[in-house]
């Protein structure tokens, strides 16, 4: 009953942070998410300046700043005005933030079930279980390596957080003429892989 309990409790928090995803990239609330998407990309500069050591190093040096100097604010501030208020993060010390064994154990299964999901998809498409399927991860593999040429990894990912943040709203303020352009490639890429299928014997064959 208790595992049922914490399995149903994580369900609705799971949910939850999918719905706060969700308003963060659809600009639901614009001051959240400008701060959201200004602390990404401030993050991912630095990065291309500095290491990633130096970077967690100012980070946390930048935060402890921040404590520090508030906590000896308010000590001074309570030793002025001669009040107990106590310490002024006792809400955040006392907050409980461990994860229960059941926890963890949903947490290690859902990565169990992408991991394994992962993998068998790689064995099928490089076995070629599929010959069009593998010849399109082929197409998709050497794609990326002009891709890889031109751009490194940080600014891969700093092209993918800005993609997070704009293509949402572009597309809920375009979406018919959108999909109307993606329905003429979807059709066009259908026809040309149908056109391939019909010219390779067995493309369809899968693997006994």
């Amino acid at each position: 009953m208790q595992a049922t309990a914490d399995s149903t409790k994580m369900d609705c928090v799971w949910s939850n942070w999918k719905s706060q995803a969700i308003d963060l990239l659809y600009w639901r609330d614009i001051k959240q998410t400008g701060i959201v998407f200004g602390s990404f990309l401030l993050l991912l500069f630095s990065l291309t300046q500095f290491s990633v050591v130096s970077v967690v190093a100012y980070l946390a040096l930048a935060a402890l700043s921040a404590t520090i100097s508030f906590r000896i604010y308010k000590s001074v501030l309570q030793a002025v005005q001669k009040t107990d208020e106590g310490h002024p993060f006792k809400t955040y010390l006392e907050l409980e933030i461990t994860l229960s064994q059941e926890q963890i154990q949903k947490y290690t299964d859902c990565l169990q079930f992408y991991v394994n999901n992962t993998l068998k998809e790689l064995r099928r498409l490089f076995l070629v279980q599929d010959l069009v399927d593998s010849l399109k991860f082929a197409v998709l593999m050497w794609l990326l390596t002009y891709v890889g040429a031109l751009f490194n990894g940080l600014t891969l990912l700093l092209m993918a957080v800005v993609s997070m943040f704009t293509l949402p709203v572009v597309y809920v303020k375009h979406q018919a003429q959108i999909d109307q352009y993606l329905g003429l490639v979807r059709t066009h890429i259908n026809t040309v892989v149908a056109k391939i299928q019909a010219k390779i014997p067995g493309a369809k064959r899968h693997a006994e």
